[in-house]
């Protein structure tokens, strides 16, 4: 009797079933249509209620003309310009707060950072203090804090604080003189582009110099040299076409000169100090991770304290400081909409605020808004990411 054998399991569709590859398109095909028809019944739902309340939908009211002023404004705007000329303007005051606020916010982040690991007890404890204070309390508390109880509460322009006869502090704000350009102010910023971009090839060229040979290189002085000394022989040479207009006291106010309102001081100072105790943190864990033995080599070679954080810590902490970072540059961007608060001109208060309440196109501002802040953030994290990449240690 032949002996029996057992057939082979049918491998059509149980094998296909247990396909991980095949199971994860599936399943992603189907999540795919889930949205995509969820999204037509939120359109579809949307555009019959805009329909039944007699709402125009589109983009063609940025541009009507606006009829609103606008305390701060980058470019030209009056109440007769166009909506899309308000939304320009609020994107770049925007913008205007959280490149500075992220310049100041880095500044005092890395010195209270590095505080917080210095062997002087004073400093220590003051950083210390500022991180734990400052970061447990809530940025709108921080940003009111500065409008209402130290900016509100400074005298008036009759009996303003005077900086050097130059400069005012009063309860409206910061006044400083205006520059004016004259003829050949091009040259001028010709040649600082100019001294700026060879600086940067210095500082390249001295860099590789260290990393080849070890011998350092004074690139301060010359960075300062190439900076200051170019555009000042530039204006020399063109009968210093750039002026200033000093601000003068004229009745209760001042006339001339340039004003920084105190929502925008307020603003920046409290985002700024407040991020900067996060990244504080930040940098402390990133020096924090550097094995000690680095130190200990640093100075085995006759390098001071300060070279050596500069040279060898530093360098070696931005891989772990640089992604969350990147974080709090992104975090202090998205915090600039609690500007509306205090009456500050961004974006969410110009255009999400007052334009949709004067136009009732609620659903295309807000995905306008929607859009500009997501832009915002996919270019700093771009940015950041290149920027690490470039950072991080390579592997031998």
């Amino acid at each position: 009797m032949a002996d029996w054998v057992e057939p082979a399991p049918a491998r059509g569709r149980t094998s296909f079933m247990n396909d991980p590859k095949v199971r994860s398109i599936v399943l992603q095909v189907v999540a795919l249509v889930l949205v995509v028809i969820l999204g037509w019944m939120f359109i579809d739902n949307a555009r019959e209620n805009l329909a039944a309340q007699k709402i125009a939908t589109g983009f063609g009211f940025l541009e009507n003309t606006a009829g609103f002023g606008i305390s701060q404004t980058l470019i030209g705007y009056s109440e007769t310009s166009s909506y899309g000329r308000a939304f320009l303007v609020g994107i770049l005051n925007t913008l205007l707060v959280a490149v500075i606020g992220i310049f100041f916010a880095t500044v005092i982040g890395f010195l209270v950072g590095i505080g917080r690991l210095s062997k002087n007890f004073v400093i220590r404890l003051i950083s210390t203090c500022y991180v734990e204070l400052l970061r447990n309390l809530p940025p709108l508390f921080q940003i009111l804090f500065w409008y209402l109880a130290v900016l509100s509460a400074m005298p008036n322009p009759r009996q303003s604080i005077s900086i050097f006869g130059e400069a005012f502090i009063s309860n409206r704000g910061i006044v400083i003189p205006r520059p004016l350009f004259g003829e050949g102010t091009g040259l001028v910023l010709l040649t600082f582009g100019f001294a700026v971009l060879a600086t940067v090839l210095v500082n390249a060229w001295a860099r590789q110099r260290r990393e080849e040979t070890g011998r350092g290189f004074p690139m301060l002085w010359i960075g300062l040299g190439l900076i200051v000394g170019l555009p000042l022989v530039a204006m020399i040479a063109t009968g210093f076409p750039i002026t200033f207009e000093k601000p003068e006291l004229k009745g209760f106010n001042f006339v001339g000169g340039m004003r920084v309102i105190p929502e925008f001081v307020a603003l920046t100072v409290g985002l700024s100090t407040y991020t900067a105790a996060f990244i504080a943190e930040n940098v402390r864990a990133g020096i924090t991770s550097v094995s000690h033995g680095q130190t200990e080599a640093a100075h085995s070679l006759g390098l001071r304290s300060g070279l050596t954080m500069r040279l060898v810590v530093i360098p070696q902490a931005l891989r772990v400081i640089i992604p969350p970072l990147t974080s709090q540059y992104l975090n202090l961007t998205k915090n600039s909409s609690l500007a509306v608060a205090i009456g500050y001109p961004d974006l969410v208060a110009v255009f999400a605020g007052t334009t949709l309440n004067q136009t009732g196109q609620a659903i295309e501002i807000i995905a306008i808004t929607m859009g500009v802040y997501l832009v915002i953030s996919i270019i700093t994290s771009v940015i950041m990411n290149a920027y690490n990449k470039r950072v991080a240690l390579v592997e031998r």
